[in-house]
This record gives structure tokens, C-alpha cells and sequence, in this order.
């Protein structure tokens, strides 16, 4: 079940990411994400909008009811700025140009405010999240899964190779949320 969401997760994530194109957040780290002392500052401005402080948070322990949760402000502001929800379309209802014209112009608008940020375990924001995702591959090779590897990124978790391996996608993918879990105990 718990790899069932993590599955379902990142394809919710991947595909918020395609259809965003490359709106990524540059909000400030939430208030309770760990501070680290950096030459920049705190990385907060005077003109973030206040909403932002609000945005959800995931964690690795979030179940799918908890994301859907997360995410009913961000369905309700893309409805608001005209776009259609991917929850609200038809059963094989293929995205036209111009639903998905809405939904990039309305992404951009309600992303980086109600989007929920990533675990911060794996946020870019977070110094640490290169060694994370370095030790959860340490984790995984540990538990016998061959092919896997830190992604291009250096956040993400690569699986199954330039051999696409079924083997060590699917048992990565069922091994992964545990690996997690564990690092990020020592971690504490």
C-alpha cells in the first residue's frame, strides 16, 4: 500500500512538473524546516506573499489521503483561475491545447502559493538533501536492489538502470519509503 502511494505520488508529482513546465517555487523554507547558516541571508523577503507561509508540507510518512488533503486549495485555485483540475476530468479525457494552456497560465498562479512543497528531506532548498538521497541509495543497494542511483538532480532516486531492471524498480519502489524512513532517523 505505502509503495502503491509513493508510486501514485511521484507520477502526481512528475506530471504536475510537465504540465508546470518549470514553475518551480522560490519561496523561503517554511518556518519549521531546520536553519542552516548561509552567506545569502534567510532567503525571506519583505514581499512574499503571505499565503506562502501556509503552503503544506509533506513528509515521508504522508499517507494519500493526507496529500489529497494537502492539495484540495491548489485544485480550488486552479478552478478558480479557470483551469480543470486533472481529478475533475473525464475518465480517458485526452488534455487538449487549450486545457492544458489553462492549467500552465492557473499553475503558475497557484503553484508556488498551495502546491504542497516536498518532504524536506528532499527539497532543494535543503543543504542536506544530496546526502540524504545518497544514503537512501546506500540503503537500497544494502537490500539488494542493483540498479539504483542518485538521479541527475542529486535529489531524486534513479531505479532499474540503462536496462530499465523490472526487478529493481518494482522492489525499489516497495523498499524505498523504508530506506527513507531509516535515514532520516540517523539523521535526527
Amino acid at each position: 500500500m505505502a509503495s502503491r502511494h509513493r508510486t501514485r505520488h511521484a507520477v502526481v508529482m512528475m506530471a504536475a512538473v510537465m504540465i508546470a513546465g518549470s514553475a518551480c517555487s522560490s519561496a523561503a523554507p517554511e518556518k519549521d524546516a531546520p536553519q542552516v547558516a548561509t552567506l545569502a541571508g534567510t532567503g525571506a523577503t519583505p514581499s512574499a506573499p503571505a499565503s506562502a507561509a501556509a503552503r503544506p508540507r509533506e513528509r515521508l510518512d504522508t499517507t494519500p489521503e493526507e496529500f489529497e488533503a494537502m492539495l484540495k486549495p491548489y485544485n480550488q485555485c486552479l478552478r478558480e483561475h479557470g483551469a480543470k483540475p486533472k481529478q475533475d476530468w473525464k475518465r480517458n479525457e485526452r488534455p487538449t491545447t487549450r486545457l492544458i494552456s489553462k492549467l500552465e497560465a492557473a499553475d503558475k498562479i497557484c503553484n508556488p502559493l498551495y502546491f504542497p512543497l516536498p518532504p524536506w528531506e528532499k527539497d532543494p532548498a535543503n543543504p542536506e538533501a544530496k546526502d540524504f538521497a545518497r544514503d537512501v541509495v546506500k540503503c537500497l543497494k544494502g537490500r539488494g536492489i542493483r540498479y539504483v542511483e542518485v538521479g541527475d538532480n542529486g535529489i531524486d532516486i534513479a531505479l532499474g538502470g540503462d536496462q530499465n531492471d523490472r526487478e529493481s524498480i518494482s522492489k525499489g519502489l516497495d523498499l524505498a519509503p523504508e530506506c527513507e524512513r531509516q535515514v532520516a532517523a540517523r539523521r535526527k
